[in-house]
Parts: C-alpha cells; sequence; structure tokens
C-alpha cells in the first residue's frame, strides 16, 4: 500500500523542506497551499503544504501531520513558486520567506503551558524552594505560561525547575497552538421589533413613568438610527451622557437589544473611482507608449524629469486596469514618507484603495490579506513586503521611485530586491510592471538600453514649468579662515532672504542627522567611540547626549578626555540639528522645523510635519533623506544642498550615481507649480563630474559615464555580486574561518572572489567583520553552480567546532 506523504514548509530557516506523513483520515482534505499542524522535536507549528507525493523517505520515519487548518490553501502555487524563486535566487530558505510573508496569525506558534495536576495534592513539603514557588502558583492559577514562570523565579533556570516539576507529576506540560488573530468586535443597540409600530413606540412613550435618564437614552437612541441607520453602544452613551448601568435598564425592559458584531479594523471610504484631471500632451503620448509596450508583453520604465507628472499617468493605468476587473499593486519605497500620495490616491479611488506597511498591527495585517486573497481589495499600496500577498487577479504592478535602496531588504533574510522579485512575479502571473523614476538607477536604465524593457522618456515638467536653475557654490573661500566649516555661505543666506521675502517656502538638505557627527579632543586627538562598534559617537546637543548611530547605544556627554584629561573638544562637521541652530540664529522670525529621525515621533509624526508644511506653518523645513522623497510643495521655491561632499565621500562602486539621484531628486522640490524654482549646492568639489551633471539635469551623462566605468572595472549591470558577511566576537576565530572559508571554495571560482577583507567599520554590536565579494559573469550555470559551492562551504564551515560560532550572512545583489 502506498503512503501519501507531504513537504511542509515551517517558518524556520531548514535549508530543506521536512517531510510528514499523511494519516488515511486526511487525505481527501489535503491540498497544496493549505495549513496544517506539525511536531517537531516535540514542538507544534503550522506549516504550509508545498508537495504532495508518494515517494518514502529513506533516511528516516515521518511523523504524521496531526491536522489540518485550513478547509482551503490560503497559498496559491503560484505564490509557492515565487518563494521557491526567493529562496533559489536570494540563497535563502523557503521558511525565510514564509516568515517575510505571512502575517502572525498564520503562523500559529506554540507555546509550553504548565498546567495544574489535581491528584498531586497540596502537600509540596518535598519540593525544594524553586519548585515550591512555581507549585503554589499553580494551585492558585491552574495554568502558567513559560514567560510566568521566569518572572516567578526571577530569570534563575526553569526549564530545571519545570522538568522536576513534571517528573514529581506536580503538574503537566501541555504544548498547544495559539491563535494570535481576534476579530474586533462592536457592541450595537437594536430596538425591540415591538416598537418599530408607531403606535406601540407611541405609546411607550406618552406612558413612561420614572427613570428619566432612560428617556433621555432612548430619545437619544431614536435620533441616531433616523440620523446614521445604525447605533453603537459607544456612540449612545456619548451621545447621551449616560452610562452602562443606565443603558441596562432598558435591556432589562426589553425595550432594545444589545447585539455584538465582528467589525473591520480598516478604514472604510466608498467604492469610487473619480478621475478629475486631463493629462497634458507630453503624458498622453506617454501613456500611449506605456499601453503600446504591454501590447507588445513587455515591462517599461518611465523616465520622467521630477514634477513631470508620472503619478498622475499612474492614476490612469490604475483606473484601466479597476475597470478590466484587475487588483494593481502601487509599490513604494518607504510608506511612512508617502502620505501625501495616499491622500490624492484616495481622493480617485476612495475604498478601492488599500495601504499594507510594517507599521499595520498584526490584526490589521490579517485583514489585509483577507481583502486582498478575496479580491475585495483592488488597488494595494505598499513597501516592499505588500509584494507578498495572495492577489487573485494581479493585472498591474507600479514601481515607483525604483531606484530606491529601500527596496532591498537587509535584516533579516529574505534578502530580496522588491523591483526584481516583482518582476519575475509579473511574468509568472502575465502582469505588467510600470518602473518609475526620474532618476533610474542604472541596471534598470541598461535594460531599457538593451530593449529588455521598453523606455517612454517624459522629458517635460507639468504645466511647462521649467526644471530649477542650480548654482554651485564653492565654499573654499567662506571656510578661509574658520575654525569650524561654514554651514550657511553668504550666498545659500542670501537666496533663503529672498526666498522668504516673497512668502515662499525653503528645504534645506543634508544627509546626516545630529548636531556633530563627531567631536574630539583639541589637544591629543582623541575621538569618543562606541564600546561596542568601532565607529566615533554622533554628538545630539539638544539632548546632550552621545548616540551611537550604528547600534543606537546613547552615552552620556563627555566633556573630559579619556587620553589626555583635557577639557577643550572641536566639533568636526555638522549634522541637521547644527544646521537648525545656525538658521535659527540667521532668521529668529521665521518659523522653522527639523524632520529626522529624531523629531519624528509615533506613527504619524512624519505626516503631521508635511501637512504642517504644506499648509504653510512651517516656512523653512531642514531635513535628510525624508525630504527627498517623492514629496510635492506648491509653494517651495529655494532647496539648498548645504553639504554635498558628504553625499560624494563614500567609498561604494554607486557613489556616483546615488549622490546623481539625491541631489537631482531633492533639487526637484523647487519649483513644481507656479514658477521655476532655484537650488544652491555648496561643495568644495565644486568642479566634480557629478556635480556638472546635476547642475545640467543631465541623467545620460552620468549614466554614460558610468555605464564605460562599470564595464571597465567589471561591476553591474556586467556581473552579478554575492557579498558574504562573515562576524565573530574572536577577530583571531574569524580570520581563520574566512580564510579557511576561501581556500576551500574551489579553483573555479577563486578569480571572482575578493577578499576577505574588512569593511570600513570592523566591528558592530561586539562582533568583528570580514567580507568576501564575488563578482561573477552573467553566466546562469557559473552563478547557480557558485551558490552550490558557497552553500555548501558553509555548511562544513559551521560544522567544524572551532568556526561553529561564526555568524555568515549572504547578500546576493547588495545594493
Amino acid at each position: 500500500m502506498l503512503h501519501t506523504y507531504a513537504n511542509i514548509i515551517l517558518p524556520l530557516a531548514v535549508p530543506k523542506n521536512y517531510t510528514w506523513l499523511v494519516p488515511t483520515h486526511l487525505q481527501v482534505q489535503i491540498a497544496i497551499g493549505q495549513r496544517v499542524e506539525v511536531s517537531l522535536r516535540n514542538k507544534k507549528y503550522t506549516g504550509i503544504v508545498a508537495e504532495i507525493h508518494q515517494s518514502t523517505p529513506e533516511a528516516f520515519t515521518p511523523k504524521e501531520i496531526i491536522s489540518i487548518i485550513d478547509p482551503t490553501p490560503i497559498i496559491s502555487q503560484t505564490q509557492l513558486t515565487l518563494w521557491q524563486w526567493i529562496a533559489n535566487y536570494y540563497m535563502c530558505t523557503q521558511g525565510d520567506v514564509m516568515s517575510a510573508a505571512l502575517p502572525s496569525y498564520y503562523k500559529l506558534n506554540s507555546e509550553s503551558i504548565l498546567v495544574h495536576n489535581p491528584d498531586y495534592g497540596e502537600d509540596y513539603s518535598l519540593l525544594n524552594n524553586d519548585e515550591y514557588i512555581v507549585a503554589e502558583a499553580l494551585l492558585i492559577k491552574n495554568e502558567l505560561k513559560l514567560s510566568e514562570v521566569k518572572q516567578l523565579l526571577d530569570g534563575k533556570k526553569i526549564y530545571a525547575v519545570i522538568n522536576q516539576l513534571a517528573y514529581k507529576k506536580v503538574c503537566y506540560i501541555w504544548e498547544g497552538l495559539k491563535d494570535k488573530y481576534k476579530a474586533k468586535q462592536e457592541t450595537y443597540v437594536l430596538l425591540n421589533p415591538t416598537y418599530n409600530n408607531e403606535t406601540n413606540l407611541s405609546n411607550l412613550l406618552n406612558n413612561w413613568q420614572k427613570a428619566p435618564k432612560q428617556m433621555e437614552l432612548l430619545l437619544a437612541y431614536l435620533h441616531l438610527i433616523k440620523s446614521e441607520g445604525q447605533v453603537t453602544k459607544k456612540k449612545l452613551l456619548l451621545k447621551a451622557t449616560a452610562t452602562d448601568a443606565q443603558l441596562k435598564g432598558l435591556t432589562e425592559k426589553n425595550i432594545v437589544q444589545l447585539v455584538k458584531r465582528n467589525e473591520t479594523r480598516l478604514a472604510q471610504l466608498p467604492k469610487n473611482v473619480a478621475i478629475d484631471f486631463e493629462l497634458s500632451t507630453a503624458q498622453n503620448i506617454a501613456l500611449a507608449a506605456i499601453n503600446t509596450s504591454f501590447q507588445n508583453k513587455k515591462n517599461c520604465l518611465l523616465h520622467g524629469v521630477t514634477s513631470s507628472g508620472k503619478t498622475q499617468i499612474y492614476i490612469k493605468l490604475i483606473e484601466e486596469a479597476v475597470k478590466k476587473g484587475q487588483q494593481v499593486l502601487y509599490l513604494v519605497p518607504e510608506i511612512a514618507l508617502t502620505a501625501q500620495l495616499i491622500t490624492r490616491l484616495q481622493r480617485h479611488f476612495g475604498g478601492n484603495i488599500a495601504v499594507y506597511h510594517s507599521r499595520c498591527t498584526d490584526n490589521e495585517r490579517v485583514e489585509l490579506w483577507q481583502n486582498v486573497q478575496s479580491g475585495n481589495t483592488k488597488i494595494m499600496m505598499g513597501a516592499r513586503s505588500a509584494l507578498l500577498l495572495p492577489y487573485q487577479n494581479l493585472g498591474l504592478i507600479i514601481i515607483d521611485e525604483e531606484h530606491e535602496p529601500s527596496y532591498k531588504q537587509y535584516e533579516p533574510a529574505p534578502r530580496y530586491h522588491a523591483r526584481d522579485t516583482a518582476l519575475y512575479y509579473a511574468n509568472l502571473l502575465k502582469a505588467n510592471v510600470v518602473l518609475g523614476s526620474a532618476t533610474p538607477s542604472i541596471e534598470t536604465y541598461y535594460n531599457a538600453q538593451q530593449h529588455k524593457i521598453t523606455l517612454v522618456p517624459l522629458t517635460e515638467r507639468y504645466a511647462g514649468i521649467e526644471l530649477p536653475a542650480i548654482t554651485i557654490v564653492n565654499t573654499a573661500l567662506a571656510n578661509k579662515g574658520q575654525r569650524e566649516k561654514v554651514i550657511i555661505t553668504p550666498e545659500l543666506q542670501a537666496a533663503i532672504q529672498v526666498a522668504l521675502a516673497h512668502n515662499k517656502q525653503v528645504i534645506l538638505y543634508k544627509n546626516r542627522r545630529g548636531y556633530t557627527p563627531y567631536k574630539n579632543c583639541s589637544t591629543c586627538g582623541w575621538i569618543p567611540q562606541c564600546k561596542h562598534c568601532n565607529v566615533a559617537l554622533t554628538y545630539h546637543k539638544q539632548r546632550n547626549q552621545l548616540i551611537c548611530h550604528t547600534c543606537n547605544t546613547i552615552y552620556s556627554s563627555i566633556n573630559t578626555c579619556t587620553a589626555c584629561g583635557g577639557q577643550k573638544f572641536e566639533q568636526k562637521n555638522f549634522g541637521t540639528e547644527k544646521i537648525e541652530e545656525a538658521i535659527t540664529a540667521l532668521f529668529p522670525t521665521t518659523k522653522i522645523a527639523r524632520m529626522d529621525t529624531d523629531t519624528i515621533k509615533g506613527k504619524d509624526g512624519h505626516s503631521k510635519i508635511i501637512t504642517a508644511f504644506e499648509q504653510g506653518k512651517i516656512q523653512l523645513l531642514i531635513g535628510t533623506q525624508m525630504v527627498v522623497k517623492g514629496l510635492d510643495f506648491e509653494n517651495v521655491q529655494l532647496v539648498g544642498i548645504v553639504d554635498a561632499d558628504s553625499i560624494l565621500g563614500f567609498a561604494d562602486f554607486r557613489v556616483n550615481e546615488r549622490a546623481y539621484q539625491q541631489m537631482e531628486q531633492v533639487s526637484g522640490r523647487a519649483g513644481r507649480k507656479h514658477s521655476q524654482g532655484s537650488v544652491i549646492i555648496q561643495a568644495l568639489q565644486s568642479h566634480h563630474s557629478v556635480l556638472q551633471y546635476v547642475q545640467q539635469h543631465n541623467y545620460l551623462g552620468m549614466y554614460n559615464k558610468e555605464i564605460q566605468e562599470r564595464e571597465q572595472f567589471y561591476y553591474p549591470p556586467y556581473t552579478r555580486l554575492i557579498h558574504i558577511q562573515f562576524k565573530h566576537k574572536n577577530q583571531i576565530t574569524l580570520n581563520l574561518a574566512t580564510h579557511y572559508f576561501i581556500t576551500h571554495i574551489g579553483t573555479a571560482y577563486m578569480p571572482y572572489a575578493i577578499g576577505p577583507t574588512a569593511p570600513f567599520v570592523n566591528r558592530v554590536r561586539n562582533q568583528y567583520l570580514e567580507d568576501i565579494l564575488f563578482k561573477l559573469p552573467k553566466n546562469t550555470t557559473l552563478i547557480n553552480n557558485c551558490k552550490a559551492a558557497i552553500t555548501q562551504q558553509i555548511a562544513i564551515l559551521q560544522n567544524t567546532a572551532q568556526f561553529s560560532s561564526t555568524v555568515i550572512i549572504i547578500n546576493v545583489d547588495p545594493v
């Protein structure tokens, strides 16, 4: 007799999906994509059925599946194919992908619970002190979670105590899967059907005696039911300023009834589609080109200059897809920075659009997941994780600002790139993809030049507004004779004065928060460093603290040099906090705000500042990259890039590309509506080629120079990169581990390896770091063989006692 087996994906980093036996009574019910309950090493897990087969495992005897949780699959075969591709391409496990994709509710966890054994009695004289404490608590509560036992024993080793209690039969240990999701319930007030008759209701009111507050409650109910159609208990008590006891009086008289109903946690808007604008001639040409590319089954790159109206084209494309009954995914780099865009899309599509991101609660995620799976949600806007939702009829994917590094996941695995994954997913689904950017990534523009995707240019700003005029100010003259670096040059100060005098707004950009990146002893040059990382501490003046921007450890401010005892410190360079101080001194009556991670507090902190700036309550906004990404302000006349050298100073092959993107994007915030804006870039390297390209808004010039250098030095898009980082608390052990790895990787891959080398920051959170980088030619066979060799070598390394505690992180296509 043939047995039926199932390969199950667990939310664990297991390299291969484990196999379980399907009991006879479950064989008719089981299906690929369902959740099942299984046991592994005496712990229970929820897993996803990935494969059903009759191949008996040779190396072990499979355990039986305990139960099937879902009557129907929650994951489609297409999603499972995507999971497999992500795991293979990005060198992670399907369990990693499952953990990233599913809301917590769908990953029921096994929680050990101690259950009191009443047969043991109450004689605890044979128990030691720790056992007695737990047993007494069990006697009172009957059940205890592990977390509660830890609190009782004040963090001592609890497992020995639990084992002894179980051995002595004081308690039982129960493993159960805990359901984390709870539907939101609302209590509604209903009138007894008897009083739906006007005569009966009139008699009730006319013959009312005593209990005047109950009468008020009833009248408030009748008013609300007429105006709103339904009445919640909460709203009724608020309107009548009544208490639960007074409402209870009405229910006991059987005048009203209380009924509980499940409610959605998601905002409910009318599901209307209202497009109230017309495209310009240039926009219509671009839209037609996109639709033509779709007919040829090609994805496209919409390369539109800043403020060219790309979002309006997206809206038209979404409208067409929704009319066809298709779902749309609108990906954005960071959902927290897109409050303006969400409001804009809701104005056009109402309740058809939903938002999915990391700040959603677990319960909200479940409801969003279910709405997408049912097809109830037509348009989903979200960051990269929204790509992993269970779409039923996905017809269009829009990837806005496709060049943004935020589309790449770093921690934890899977370290996937949402843009590239979306292109693969769309191919599976036969969906269309639009990549949009004013400053496309070199790789994407190269693919357009190679005709792998269609290039659709949009070269003019909406309403014919000219691109901002850019002035480059050499800060060498301003800095001459100054002890500290000049923050605001006379040219920038004068431009700010003019903009404010004309009631225009100003944005100042600096890619570093804090007051000063580091300060050093003026006597011996000593620099305060983090105890856990090899980085200088950033000084935050308002908090009077030193903060490590790598591990976020906070230190008290230092006024005495640890090395020489000196008490004079020099502040080197500056961050947004120091810019704010300098601007406040220059323009004391101006309404100034700063937008960085130090000033954004709470879920809506970012949108509050943006709204205040839109409403003119803020005249001058200072910020980090938060002010670069996709913001649309009609009254901004001037943008100042305060320190371009800090953008150009990174040791990375993408430094020029990133610098151009940041400066061009932030420049694009100026002069978007009524007249041409202006930009002032302060830099010591005033003749740097990137600054010249930015000044001319010359993306193609930047691209041509970069693509030549990428080919010459063998970097993407001409190669594929695999970055491997090794971590260990002991530097010598780390060095031995990386050299063991590289010498055993195989001669076929040695020519493509760089390293091991220590990164610029070579110690983070008390772990030393070393890197190995593989620059592989675009040969699929060679790349796959190299990945297999890397995986095998890591397995060997981690099974060697000396190196078993080495942490190894693989990052395919790092950005």
